[in-house]
């Protein structure tokens, strides 16, 4: 049985009982392209194209265009994939997709195929002091993206209310629930005054201490203005009895306004403790559920919570996610490993950005690891006593590849995984230029990294032409990537990224950087301002020292077409205000901005300049998506090459020219967005 679906060009095949055996290989190829979820059961597919659908999903009634109430100002056309160069961020839930979705091009407005079919309807009595926008209240909720309510915090769940001119990623979305909260309540914790619902905390300093400041409580608050005190929604509604499985006594709620350091987090409080009278334990409501084994993405092992003090460990101890002191007389996590010192303080492992909420079970095997991805080793060798494959058959190449240890390279040959230039030890093709370094052969098919939160998947986006964005550097790339596969989250890093650690030695800076996650300073090193759910590394002096991932994995040298000699990237720079200019665009540079420059010849060149739009796409590569009516080519600015059709101009860098017969058509990357839609 076959069906002709709008949205692909080939007729597609039944399949009554699809299985996701590929997904090991290639977790896109096992994913509906409509919801992409993964597929199970009955479904269509194309096996040329690696295009499916679950059953359901092809049979769903969609339309061309549509007008649609959560954008009533102009109509939305359905696009089966992503309008962009990569992904596209759904409007409504915030989650990255690259299938099927509802687009304005005039707004650059999107819906996910599964939001888009979502009904809603105008709430009118929403009190405007709680938010300034309306709001739409959506009945048939399924929300599966991982995101929480902007009320109380926790994970969405059934009819929620959302407003669609708060933007990602500062969304605004409640339960049902939190839209009935009372504006005014009285509280045993202030019997003097009635408590106000605000939308947000008020200001506290700088360096607050108090546990909403700790655990970066950003939800609704009951307040009282002239006590200064603040309760959650959480807290509003406490049992005044919590009966856990990982304590053996019942905790009794002390309902008052007291101060208190919380036995188990260490973090002082203020108001309705709960007490383990048996134990002697007063500890924050929250803190009772801390789960007692998890992972997470900072350390390879399984972390356990303690909060029992033992005599001959060591007291005061370094937690290794915020390189702050960890008082052991309070509760944290440690390592389960034998011989593992790792130690964290409670609110550092359980940070949302860090701990992806999964509960590990007793008795959990580590010993299970992920397996490498070379498939199949063909031929090994005896180096110093060390059996080491001299020959192997790649997952992500048809031919059989073969070791080099001292091999001669040629000036342009560039690693297939990682896109920079080839070094010994590697593995190439004999009958194709392809080339991989030793490390980026035996990268693991799954890997957890300090960037993100989810267990991640090796990809290859150099097939067909593909090329994607870092979500943590920025820069497009070819090659192997590691990629999330949550549905709705969908990020994916390079692999010169997947190589850096939580922690940085950097030659710009005398101190130590620590990763963070959601920092939103300026970088020292271009000036830029980071998106607010990036990661970026912080000194540890807490000297205002800050580089985004973009600028902390620049190369160290770069090369000048019209300089004999590698350019260093510098730091800083003591010349005159007259001299800062860039020796390729002649336009200024900034003073405490980093460039690239040569001592021999003086010449200073900007960093996109000196590195070009495309340094990580690999030369020859034929890529799609980008407007022209044939592939382009990643090519090498030569003396003679044609200028840019769009600004006339040669640049230093890379471009991309058509190699067509008949079509001399060459671009920069930059001038691309002209041809796009």
């Amino acid at each position: 049985m076959e069906l002709q679906h709008f949205s692909h060009p080939h007729p597609l095949v039944f399949f009554k009982y699809q299985t996701v055996a590929s997904k090991e290989v290639d977790p896109e190829a096992a994913r509906c392209f409509a919801c992409e979820n993964p597929l199970e059961g009955r479904s269509y597919g194309c096996n040329q194209c690696k295009f499916y659908l679950h059953k359901g999903c092809a049979e769903l009634e969609l339309v061309p265009r549509m007008q649609h109430p959560f954008h009533p100002q102009h109509p939305l056309t359905f696009f089966p994939q992503s309008p962009y160069q990569g992904e596209y961020v759904c409007s409504l839930c915030g989650g990255m997709f690259w299938g099927f979705v509802y687009h304005c091009r005039s707004c650059l407005f999107d819906l996910h195929i599964s939001c888009a079919l979502l009904q809603s309807s105008i709430a009118t009595n929403f009190p405007h002091s709680l938010h300034h926008h309306p709001l739409h209240f959506i009945q048939n909720h399924n929300e599966e993206v991982e995101r929480d309510c902007s009320g109380c915090q926790k994970p969405l769940s059934g009819p929620i209310y959302h407003c669609l001119d708060c933007s990602y990623p500062t969304f605004f979305t409640l339960h049902k629930e939190c839209v009935e909260l009372p504006l005014e309540i009285n509280h045993a914790c202030d019997r003097k005054h009635p408590l106000t619902l605000l939308p947000q905390r008020p200001a506290h300093p700088e360096k607050c201490s108090c546990y909403l400041c700790k655990i970066q409580w950003s939800g609704f608050v009951y307040s009282c203005s002239l006590c200064n005190f603040e309760l959650s929604v959480d807290d509003i509604f406490s049992p005044p009895t919590i009966t856990n499985a990982s304590h053996e006594h019942p905790w009794m709620l002390i309902s008052k306004k007291m101060s208190f350091i919380c036995d188990f987090c260490g973090i002082v409080g203020d108001h309705s403790p709960y007490l383990c009278a048996t134990c002697n334990l007063v500890v924050h409501k929250n803190c009772i559920s801390l789960p007692r084994n998890i992972r997470i993405t900072r350390h390879c092992h399984v972390i356990c919570f303690s909060y029992s003090f033992q005599q001959n460990q060591v007291e005061n101890c370094m937690c290794r996610i915020c390189y702050t002191e960890v008082d052991t007389s309070y509760g944290r996590y440690c390592c389960s490993a034998s011989g593992c010192d790792y130690i964290a303080h409670a609110h550092c492992a359980t940070n949302k950005s860090i701990w992806d909420g999964t509960i590990i079970k007793e008795g959990y095997d580590e010993r299970h690891g992920p397996s490498n991805l070379i498939t199949d080793v063909i031929e090994q060798i005896s180096i110093e006593e060390i059996m080491v494959a001299s020959k192997i058959k790649h997952s992500y190449h048809h031919h059989n590849l073969r070791l080099t240890l001292s091999g001669e390279i040629k000036d342009d040959s560039q690693c297939d995984g990682c896109m920079r230039p080839i070094s010994n030890p590697f593995y190439s093709c004999e009958q194709c230029k392809f080339f991989l370094h030793k490390n980026c052969a035996e990268l693991s098919k799954e890997m957890r990294h300090p960037f993100h939160k989810h267990l991640l998947t090796l990809t290859n986006s150099s097939t067909l032409g593909d090329f994607s964005s870092c979500d943590a550097c920025s820069h497009l790339y070819q090659g192997f990537s590691y990629r999330c596969y949550r549905r709705g989250c969908n990020l994916n890093f390079d692999i010169r990224c997947m190589l850096m650690l939580d922690t940085l030695n950097h030659p710009s800076h005398d101190h130590s950087l620590l990763l963070e996650h959601n920092q939103q300073r300026n970088c020292s090193a271009c000036s830029g301002t980071m998106e607010p759910w990036r990661v970026a590394y912080r000194c540890m002096k807490r000297c205002d020292y800050t580089l985004d991932v973009g600028c902390a994995t620049l190369p160290p040298t770069a090369w000048y077409k019209y300089d004999k000699h590698p350019l260093t990237l510098t730091y800083s720079d003591d010349s005159e205000p007259s001299q800062l200019y860039c020796d390729l665009c002649e336009k200024e540079r900034q003073p405490n901005s980093w460039f690239y420059y040569c001592v021999d010849c003086d010449n200073s060149l900007h960093l996109n300049c000196a590195l070009g739009d495309l340094p990580y796409m690999k030369l020859g590569n034929k890529i799609k998506g980008t407007g022209h009516q044939h592939r382009l080519t990643v090519v090498k600015n030569i003396w003679n090459c044609p200028p840019c059709e769009k600004c006339r101009e040669l640049c230093n860098g890379r471009a991309l020219e058509c190699k067509e017969f008949g079509c001399n058509f060459t671009i920069h990357w930059n001038c691309c967005w002209y041809l796009t839609f």
